[in-house]
């Protein structure tokens, strides 16, 4: 059992009324003085405990800014905002804040959440259009609407192969670290995958350093290095690769029960702790959405279109500082793409349908950023792709909320398939993200290094359209 997997044990009930007042000191020195004093401690509590220190530091990181600094902020969005309008989208639930320690803090990223939930603050912006962010979605429905089009006449589901050229870089503060230590890094690389069949390091520096094998679940290329003093550490990878898209036609009448015997089947519909977690509530919401549906392909078919019609896209906190996370979006009706993806995954596996997960980055040329979806399994056509959150924010154009169920484009950069898997080499201390890696991960001999004290950048140095479906690797 990881230690991650305490986080499905409640909170004592003093220190969990503390936290839930605010009062983090107050909750650390209960936790210390419990773990210093009482021996007889379950492990799993005491495993608990030393995580919710640890926590609630994070949780002080998402929550920076203050009311000054936050009304502030959302001024330049709503110039003729009043005090008494942010008073009262704070009260009625729009703007993300607690008491942290006696003082009102701030969610880093408020705003966007507050305009995608409240009408009024959402008319009363001042829209600027953003050029780039349309002319990505533009090229990514162009994309779809050529699937459409040639998919159901292939005769393979993996379609117009692209090569993309990239540049990963992290860069250490200066001094963050004392002079003269070891730093260790990893990044993440593309690992092999159906979808991207070809995958090469072209250069990287230091160059001390590891690739993990292109199997596995959470690949990485590792470095050492030592500090200087007064100067930036910095980390790059270069890579290539090849990626396609995915497009089949299913017949749900020709799927096949499971081997419920097979490895797919055992692996794939067990629970994941902390995030995939079979909670009563989350079982008996699978029971309503599946309704008595007994094929596999139309159970998942029931949850994706659930999910992407009642769960709204959110700026999420760090993972780290979740609890459950399929549960949260349940009860919440909102999440990121992640956590859309997981509750996917569990309601799946609730229902009997293996399901997992992949990420890494959404490729397209015109605008990268970090994403995670997720795949089901059905007989015989195997593993199918799901984007929900794509799907979710597409709800209202049919042909793009459908192709998201069972098929996916190309501008995907997949680097893992599974969450918490340990790196090669493992990593010692508790990691920035201990469920998913798009960023990076980094420590030194005395515990981990977090966001704060590092900064990452991904580039697309070109994307190559390829005009015919690659080779396997040899």
């Amino acid at each position: 059992m990881s230690r991650l997997e305490s986080l499905v044990v409640e909170l004592p009930e003093d220190i969990r009324r503390l936290v839930e007042m605010g009062d983090f000191k107050g909750a650390v020195r209960r936790i210390e003085r419990i773990l210093k004093e009482d021996e007889r401690l379950p492990k799993l509590l005491r495993e608990r405990l030393e995580y919710e220190i640890e926590r609630l530091e994070r949780v002080r990181k998402d929550y920076p800014l203050t009311r000054e600094e936050a009304f502030n902020k959302l001024k330049k969005e709503i110039p003729d905002l009043t005090p008494g309008d942010f008073e009262r989208w704070m009260w009625e639930g729009y703007i993300d804040y607690r008491l942290i320690d006696g003082e009102e803090r701030f969610f880093k990223n408020f705003i966007p959440n507050l305009f995608r939930f409240c009408k009024e603050a959402e008319t009363r912006r001042v829209k600027k259009v953003d050029e780039v962010r349309e002319k990505a979605k533009k090229l990514l429905h162009q994309h779809i609407d050529k699937l459409l089009e040639v998919g159901p006449k292939s005769s393979t589901p993996y379609l117009f192969p692209v090569r993309n050229r990239v540049e990963m870089k992290l860069t250490i503060k200066p001094d963050v670290i004392p002079s003269g230590e070891k730093v260790r890094v990893w990044l993440p690389i593309p690992r092999r995958d159906p979808l991207q069949p070809e995958a090469r390091i072209i250069s990287a520096s230091p160059k001390n350093y590891y690739i993990a094998p292109e199997n596995h679940p959470q690949r990485t290329i590792y470095f050492e290095a030592v500090v200087e003093e007064g100067k930036p550490l910095v980390f790059k990878v270069e890579y290539e690769y090849t990626v396609m898209s995915f497009y089949l036609d299913v017949n749900p009448e020709k799927v096949k029960p499971y081997d419920e015997e097979s490895e797919i089947y055992q692996k794939y519909t067990s629970e994941q702790l902390p995030h995939i977690a079979f909670t009563p509530y989350l079982c008996r919401l699978t029971d309503e959405i599946v309704n008595g549906e007994t094929n596999p392909y139309l159970k998942a078919w029931r949850i994706y279109k659930w999910i992407t019609h009642n769960v709204k896209y959110a700026s999420a906190y760090e993972y780290s500082t979740y609890g459950i996370i399929s549960e949260y979006v349940a009860r919440n009706l909102k999440g990121d793409c992640g956590m859309q993806a997981l509750l996917f995954i569990t309601l799946c596996r609730i229902s009997g349908v293996p399901a997992r997960w992949q990420s890494g980055w959404y490729m397209n040329p015109v605008k990268p950023g970090m994403h995670d979806w997720a795949q089901f399994y059905v007989e015989p056509y195997g593993w199918l792709y799901v984007d929900a959150s794509f799907g979710g924010a597409r709800r209202n154009i049919p042909k793009y909320n459908r192709f998201y169920f069972g098929n996916i484009d190309r501008y995907r950069l997949v680097c893992n398939i599974d969450i918490s898997s340990d790196f090669d080499p493992p990593k010692r201390y508790l990691r920035s993200d201990p469920v998913d890696n798009q960023r990076g991960e980094v420590e030194w001999r005395k515990g981990n290094l977090y966001y704060d004290k590092w900064a990452y950048e991904l580039k697309i140095l070109s994307h190559e359209e390829l005009t015919s479906r690659c080779r396997n690797l040899k």
